[in-house]
């Protein structure tokens, strides 16, 4: 056995993004202990960034130290008790993984239903909260990654407020690329992960709750089904705002969470609104080159998030085989369908440090390239120049 040495790959998928040279430099710093002073100060440093980029005063925001997933669980299993009723909004993989999660923390999941592709029906949503008054909670994913589909996360956050209800939110695709506005939706907990439009290392998951969330948790009447999850004891670690001493709950991941602050340092100096821009920039590059090739973009334009773009797969093409070449001549990864999706579309992640003109240009010159070697009816010669009339505007 060697060490081991992985190829360089442009990572345009629906995650990991690539990462930037500082926050893998990052990574390979002096560890300490996840006690030492130094280290808490930093802890301190990540929790204030986290805060910028949420949007948000709330006090409780943190990273915990597992994946995405982990921060979707984090979040169900503190706020759902056994018998509590739950709103779940599903429109991809992602709003059926909270139902299955709803169900295994004794809860019961109202399901409202929409085709993948689409938002949220917002009349679909307040239908279900009438017609379940006293429902703990509401939850949706705000940037579906099964589909690339952005929903009214302001709006729902205000149903579920009319009504009583928690405001539970995915943003793992959405925060650092558009628009997550903590306190301006009045949103009660949200959490996102590390390795897509924050271009940190997976395996991190940031979290926050507003009051009415942390009020929830500090008044359950059932002990949190998940020892390391329980932000009772969490919160012991992390610290407040009272500067009471950390206690000892996990030894946290300390190199990653070195990359995370890294990664948040970059944001920081970009500026979030800069970011989003950005984001913005180059989905308008990467759309406008697929749409002149001729190839078809899943979601309805006015409900995409930037990004991640699924790509509809032209008939009679082998989407498997396009992937393979893409990753074997060109080293770049893109995405498959998820579910019902699969084999139906690509997901094309413009992510972090990922959304930038030269992974635009490969991306659309390299698909352009297999396509045309597959015999698929695209139009030749005419991605790129779209993409550069976007590119040089502003």
């Amino acid at each position: 056995m060697k060490s081991f040495n992985p190829p360089r790959r442009t990572l345009m998928g629906p995650g990991p993004s690539d990462i930037h040279p500082r926050v893998l430099a990052a990574l390979s710093r002096p560890t300490v202990g996840h006690l030492d002073p130094t280290f808490v100060g930093m802890m301190d440093e990540v929790k204030e960034m986290l805060r910028y980029v949420f949007r948000t005063e709330n006090d409780l925001t943190l990273p915990i130290s597992a994946p995405g997933s982990a921060g979707m669980e984090t979040c169900l299993v503190n706020l759902i008790e056994p018998g509590d009723v739950v709103v779940v909004c599903v429109n991809g993989v992602f709003g059926g993984r909270m139902k299955e999660i709803v169900g295994r923390c004794g809860g019961t999941p109202v399901v409202v239903e929409d085709r993948w592709g689409d938002p949220v029906d917002l009349q679909k949503a307040e239908d279900a909260l009438k017609a379940n008054p006293g429902a703990r909670a509401m939850c949706w994913v705000d940037g579906e990654t099964s589909t690339g589909v952005r929903s009214d996360s302001s709006a729902l956050c205000a149903l579920a407020a009319k009504h009583g209800a928690l405001s539970i939110v995915d943003a793992v695709t959405s925060l650092g690329g558009t628009p997550v506005l903590v306190d301006e939706w009045g949103a009660d907990a949200v959490y996102s992960g590390s390795q897509k439009c924050l271009s940190c290392v997976p395996g991190i998951s940031p979290v926050t709750f507003g009051e009415r969330a942390v009020e929830r948790i500090r008044g359950r009447n059932a002990p949190v089904q998940s020892w390391f999850m329980d932000l009772n004891l969490v919160m012991g670690y992390w610290g407040g705002s009272g500067g009471a001493p950390r206690t000892y709950h996990h030894t946290a991941p300390v190199n990653a969470l070195y990359a995370l602050h890294e990664s948040l340092v970059m944001i920081r100096e970009e500026g979030i609104q800069d970011g989003w821009a950005r984001h913005r920039r180059m989905y308008n590059a990467l759309a406008a080159g697929l749409e002149a090739m001729g190839l078809g973009l899943f979601v309805a334009e006015e409900h995409r998030l930037p990004q991640l773009n699924s790509v509809t797969v032209p008939e009679g093409v082998d989407e498997a085989a396009v992937r393979r070449r893409l990753l074997d001549d060109y080293g770049l990864e893109i995405g498959a369908g998820l579910g019902a999706l699969a084999g139906k579309v690509w997901r094309i992640g413009l992510m972090g440090q990922s959304a930038t003109p030269v992974n635009v240009t490969l991306c659309l010159g390299a698909l352009e390239s297999v396509l045309a070697d597959a015999g698929a009816g695209i139009t030749v010669g005419t991605a790129l120049p779209a993409a550069n009339r976007e590119l040089t505007q502003g």
